[in-house]
């Protein structure tokens, strides 16, 4: 018997007409740890995005275009429709739900799993409709058989030669920020904050060096609620060196006072509105600054990713000619070559190895049924990154593994020069990365051609590869860029059936001048890897264009050459050689 079948018996005895299954959990996670995948659960499809909707006589799921073809397949003989998001005749999940349930149904979720701005914008939607938003009981608590259990891998410290700053010592600024807002306390729920605050990590979370918690901030107390078995004595003795107290995960509730959280983060059945005090979150502008320590660890973690990466260059054109490569055996070549190197922990998100037609696909990733060989003639787009305990790397390479049509060294070129118009930027502090974005585009602007995805994000300290509040990207984002941030650089151009390009460094944010206009800031590339220049079209370059290239390929060869053997060596000698 399917999940559906136990499910709609659930709703009728729960006087609900349909439930709503999200792909998020209570943290509000990029990714989510098995125990909260319910709609993968109860639909059988298995895409990072997608919701499920599930009513007393049909059923339905939405997803993007990147999973229109696995949502097919996989929800082949089940009651599941699928509704491909972003068309015009696909109406959304409120309508549709509005046009098939009598008035004044009731449509359940689990407000665990659903923010609170979540939460308020479908109730909207839905009273529109005509139909009453409940928040109900996780129905896969009562009905999902062997379901996986919370994450009970232990907690670990994160060194302060790595954190940088004591966390009894961010506790207090956040402390002060509390004073200075007139609030009494915040629920903290994103993980990747509540890691950074207590100089804490784990291994509950794919990708990402994270454990399962929520941390309560008063002016008189600050309590980690996560699962006891996850807490060594070690870690119990460092909490309580820090004045964090422990209590159980499912004890965690919202206290009396103002409280403040992030509405576009907190789950709604933490904190329900009305608020007495909400706004963005507090810790993610501190974490984006990094300190002294967090930035020596980026910079040793970019030199032993680099170090990974040449190894992985001079392999691969030879390999790729010799025969019996594909997208994902290149992959597993490449993460190999990271695991050799010191204090590797795991990759930091799931490499997008695109060859050809493939690269046009932004988030494309290879699975043995996409997976094809790699032949010595076109474009590879590589992008990858690494956890090392004192940083975490974001690079992508697009690298010509033979000949190439002109269309291709075109793409490349005016994509390789919106990556250097970013780089060499001086800015305003507190400028915001909306006012930068055109750098990365205009010289594609010309041409006729755009790409869809943000420019830049931020990137944890060993932490979540994507990190916020800033971004570079088309649409207003106001979090200003100041000193001490990270961010990446990767404009992209993608044509759809032919190939796609993308160069991405990670950058820092650091000082450059002083005057009567105010500070002024730059950047300063972080990556250590060479740029493919073999599909450069060099009569496309600007001078400046190419002495920035020179002497970025200068400072790859001076940070990686004596790490290296002779033969990487040579390599990197002949890969970085400077364009006259």
């Amino acid at each position: 018997m399917t999940p559906i079948t136990p499910l709609r018996e659930w709703l009728k005895a729960h006087n609900l007409a349909a439930f709503i299954f999200p792909s998020t959990d209570p943290h509000c996670g990029e990714y989510v740890p098995d125990h909260w995948k319910t709609r993968e659960w109860i639909s059988g499809f298995n895409g990072s995005a997608g919701t499920a909707v599930v009513t007393l006589n049909d059923a339905a799921l939405w997803t993007d275009s990147r999973y229109w073809l696995a949502a097919e397949e996989q929800l082949k003989g089940t009651p599941f429709r699928l509704m491909k998001e972003k068309l015009s005749e696909t109406p959304s999940i409120a309508k549709w739900l509005g046009n098939i349930l009598p008035k004044g149904s009731k449509v359940g979720i689990d407000g665990w799993v659903n923010t609170i701005n979540n939460v308020e914008q479908l109730r909207s939607e839905l009273e529109f409709e005509g139909l009453e938003l409940v928040l109900a009981p996780d129905p896969a608590a009562e009905l999902w058989e062997n379901r996986p259990p919370i994450p009970l891998n232990p907690i670990e410290i994160q060194p302060l030669k790595f954190a940088g700053e004591e966390a009894c010592h961010k506790i207090e600024r956040l402390r002060q920020e509390l004073r200075d807002l007139h609030a009494d306390a915040t629920i903290i729920t994103q993980l990747d904050d509540i890691a950074w605050l207590t100089n804490l990590r784990g291994t509950d979370v794919h990708c990402c060096p994270l454990f399962v918690s929520y941390l309560m901030v008063t002016m008189d107390n600050v309590t980690l609620y996560t699962l006891p078995q996850k807490l060594t004595d070690e870690v119990r003795q460092y909490l309580a060196q820090q004045g964090i107290e422990t209590d159980e995960y499912t004890n965690v509730a919202c206290p009396k006072g103002r409280i403040l959280v992030d509405p576009s983060t907190c789950n709604s059945a933490l904190v329900s509105l009305p608020l007495k005090g909400a706004g963005g979150s507090l810790v993610a502008p501190m974490k984006a600054v990094k300190n002294e320590a967090e930035i020596a660890g980026y910079r040793s973690a970019m030199r032993k990713d680099g170090i990974a990466l040449v190894k992985f260059l001079r392999w691969l054109k030879p390999a790729v000619e010799a025969g019996g490569q594909t997208e994902i055996s290149i992959d597993q070549k490449l993460t190999s070559l990271r695991a050799e190197q010191e204090g590797f922990r795991d990759i930091s998100f799931d490499t997008i190895a695109g060859y050809g037609a493939h690269g046009a696909i932004v988030h494309y990733e290879a699975t043995p049924e996409t997976d094809i060989p790699l032949e010595p003639h076109g474009l590879l787009l590589l992008d990858s990154g690494a956890q090392y305990q004192e940083g975490t790397t974001d690079i992508t390479r697009t690298i010509a593994l033979g000949p190439l049509t002109e269309e291709e060294r075109t793409d490349y070129t005016l994509v390789l020069k919106g990556h250097i118009r970013l780089a060499m930027a001086k800015f305003p502090s507190g400028s915001s990365g909306t006012q930068l974005d055109v750098l990365a585009r205009y010289a594609m602007w010309q041409q006729g051609i755009n790409f869809l995805h943000g420019t830049g994000h931020g990137v944890g300290s060993y932490l979540n590869v994507h990190e916020g509040p800033h971004q570079i990207r088309m649409n207003y984002m106001p979090a200003p860029l100041v000193a001490g941030m990270t961010v990446t650089n990767e404009p992209g151009i993608y044509k759809t059936g032919k190939h796609g390009c993308r160069t991405e460094n990670t950058m820092l944010i650091t000082h450059f001048c002083d005057g009567e206009f105010g500070e002024f800031l730059q950047f300063e590339p972080l990556t250590l890897c060479p740029i493919d220049t073999t599909p450069i079209v060099f009569e496309m370059m600007m001078p400046d264009e190419i002495e920035w290239l020179n002497s970025y390929h200068q400072h790859v060869y001076a940070e990686l050459s004596p790490l290296l053997c002779e033969e990487d060596r040579a390599w990197l000698r002949e890969s970085t050689s400077p364009i006259s």
